[in-house]
């Protein structure tokens, strides 16, 4: 369990940051720079974490034409991203640059290849909110069609709730990265996630990685947070 959570560093600063992933080092295998950190301290953030001694999880939904994604990309790997996140809906074409420049620059850097995993729909929002943005497919219908297309142009796999995991698991197969947001310990706040399960229950739906963050971060003590998910609380 412990090498399948990522935690979230959703943190304001570099300070705050360093403080949490310091006292989680040894504990925790992976953390995750989302956009708060990633926008408040830019790249070097990732080098640090990974000095730590860290695998990072760069989430930053990368979504803009090709040639952006391309240059994006190419600096996430050079500043030593171990996972990498697009945005499915940014399209066949965007999603195939991304997948072609992570393996060309990984080699070009010569470090190993990040994953690369596209976000479908977003843990905050369900069928109603789909609606109201001009989506009239179903939650799960929209998972599986963008994940297809993720599969389609070579991404390691996708990013969804837990609830759609044991879906992605079919669909995708035993080698693909099921990554879950969304993930809550029975005595955590499920807060602005509006699709949401516990650690175990996400595992057993087929989810290859879990990220938790405010029941890790916001706690007194992070790495006894930590070590109560790790032991199934």
């Amino acid at each position: 369990m412990r090498d399948k959570i990522i935690v979230a560093l959703d943190l304001p600063d570099e300070a705050a940051a360093l403080a949490v992933a310091r006292s989680l080092k040894g504990q925790a295998a992976w953390v995750k720079v989302g956009m708060t950190l990633f926008y408040a301290e830019g790249p070097q953030i990732v080098r640090e974490l990974r000095a730590l001694g860290f695998k990072v999880f760069v989430d930053l939904k990368l979504n803009d034409i090709p040639h952006q994604v391309r240059g994006a990309c190419r600096t996430l790997v050079r500043q030593g991203a171990d996972m990498i996140t697009v945005h499915a809906t940014g399209g066949r074409a965007m999603l195939s640059v991304a997948a072609e420049e992570v393996a060309s620059a990984a080699e070009r850097f010569r470090v190993r290849k990040p994953v690369l995993v596209a976000v479908t729909v977003l843990t905050s929002l369900d069928d109603a909110a789909l609606a109201e943005i001009g989506c009239l497919t179903t939650v799960s219908e929209q998972v599986s069609k963008l994940a297809v297309l993720a599969r389609d142009c070579r991404c390691d796999g996708v990013v969804c709730a837990p609830g759609e995991a044991a879906a992605m698991r079919a669909l995708l197969g035993n080698e693909a990265y099921v990554v879950t947001p969304g993930v809550r310990p029975a005595w955590a706040e499920a807060q602005d996630q509006a699709r949401v399960a516990t650690p175990r229950e996400a595992i057993d739906a087929g989810a290859s990685h879990l990220v938790i963050g405010r029941p890790i971060t916001g706690a007194a003590d992070p790495a006894a947070a930590l070590l109560r998910i790790v032991e199934g609380e």
